[in-house]
């Protein structure tokens, strides 16, 4: 068995791995896309979200080479050069000779760019864009080869030159130009200078991806991703089982090639089994923590209520509007968890701004004022719950209805999660004045 053949066997094996690593990876991040619905902005609260939008800021910045409004944008200016090399060698007859070799090369002579948080708008609203940290697919604004004569070269480039240069320098410039649309995949949080989320780079998110590309596109080239990986490994472990044997007569190394490829489209196959587990089980982990988010928020109402009440009813009155907005914040003491009976799952900030409007002197109690401020702003938040919530147990639902996750669903116990039904929430609007 000849060295080179096991080096060969040994680089195929590797590259194989590396393959299914690839792969799975690829596979991986299509699923998650494909489970993820598209949210509306308004529908976005905490957790992992997918947004389609224009991208929009109150200041954009001009970039420097196109001069185009963009929302962020980078740049850099490429110097080519090329010297020539003399060098010594010795030849297959023991004697010196010398020989002139010629190298080129590009140096990055100049670059910049500038990135700011900015907004994401649709039909709904707008929310917050912190590309921090995010995996950005740009647009290409300027890809230009030129020397002296054009006016680039000394004004957007360095006046100084580099050793052996060949006078002709690359502009390259890529950036995300205002109004352009955009594809959105990552981690909401909320803001903590009002009630809205925010999309951030979170260290345990699967993904962060913030690309011009459509969806479609982006499904398109993991799907060619998986297959091309998946194919190359297969072919690599193959040959990593037929090269040992190269030189060698019989049917060894085909009958060895036939095992490895076998193995790598087992475990190709495990691969793809857990990954359609553990995607299901993702999913329903998402719909929960959707329901615990919105719990906590109903707490943060319980929490409220009480003193809410005692001031209402220390009103001493009959009045009936006053009866009817106790007995409504009173039925909002308990949660109801979704799919069960209990108490009419309703927002109650609409009869408490109400009846400050019908009793100036309530209105104008401080204690009724600030906890009537901190209601509104709770149902704003219960509002931002209900929509993550019912967002990611559709997400499930329709999953675990499909082939071929339906299989494992039914082998696992997954079950439908109901929706959540509410009325008289209000989410507040965020306001901005972005520019044209």
């Amino acid at each position: 068995m000849e060295q080179g053949h096991l080096v060969l066997a040994g680089g195929a094996a590797i590259f194989a791995v590396a393959s299914l690593f690839a792969g799975h990876r690829a596979n991986k991040r299509r699923r998650l896309l494909t489970a993820l619905p598209t949210s509306s902005v308004q529908g976005v609260f905490i957790g992992l979200v997918e947004l389609k939008g224009s991208a929009e800021t109150e200041r954009p910045f001009t970039s420097w080479l196109a001069s185009q409004s963009c929302v962020l944008y980078s740049w850099r200016v490429d110097e080519h050069w090329r010297r020539i090399v003399q060098e010594s060698y010795t030849d297959q007859n023991g004697r010196r000779q010398t020989r002139t070799r010629v190298e080129t090369g590009v140096v990055t002579v100049a670059s910049g760019g500038e990135s700011a948080p900015f907004y994401l708008r649709d039909d709904s609203g707008v929310i917050l864009i912190n590309p921090d940290g995010a995996e950005i697919r740009p647009l290409s604004l300027v890809q230009m080869t030129c020397g002296p004569s054009h006016p680039f070269y000394y004004d957007r480039g360095p006046r100084g030159a580099i050793p052996n240069t060949t006078m002709t320098r690359t502009f390259v410039e890529t950036g995300i130009p205002l109004h352009t649309q955009l594809f959105v995949v990552g981690e909401a949080r909320e803001r903590t200078d009002i009630v809205a989320p925010e999309i951030h780079a979170a260290p345990k998110a699967p993904l962060y991806l913030l690309t011009t590309e459509s969806e479609e596109q982006v499904l398109s080239r993991y799907g060619w991703s998986r297959s091309g990986w998946g194919i190359g490994g297969l072919f690599a472990s193959g040959l990593a089982g037929w090269a040992p044997f190269l030189n060698e007569s019989g049917n060894q190394g085909l009958v060895t090639a036939l095992i490895a490829a076998t193995a790598y489209a087992s475990l190709w196959l495990l691969s793809w089994t857990i990954l359609i587990y553990n995607s299901l089980v993702d999913s329903r982990h998402r719909v929960r923590q959707g329901w615990s988010l919105l719990e906590v928020q109903l707490k943060r109402r319980a929490d409220l209520i009480p003193h809410l009440v005692a001031i209402v009813d220390g009103l001493k009155s009959h009045e009936r509007d006053v009866q009817e907005t106790l007995a409504a914040l009173r039925n909002q003491l308990a949660a109801t968890p979704d799919g069960q009976q209990g108490p009419d799952f309703a927002g109650v900030a609409s009869q408490i701004v109400r009846l400050s409007e019908h009793y100036p002197a309530l209105s104008a109690t401080p204690a009724f004022a600030q906890l009537q401020s901190q209601l509104i702003e709770t149902e704003q938040r219960i509002a931002l719950a209900r929509a993550y919530f019912n967002d990611a147990a559709s997400a499930y639902n329709t999953a675990i209805e499909v082939f071929p996750d339906r299989l494992f669903a039914s082998l696992g116990g997954f079950r439908r999660m109901p929706l959540l039904e509410a009325h008289d929430f209000e989410r507040a609007s965020v306001h901005v004045q972005l520019a044209s």
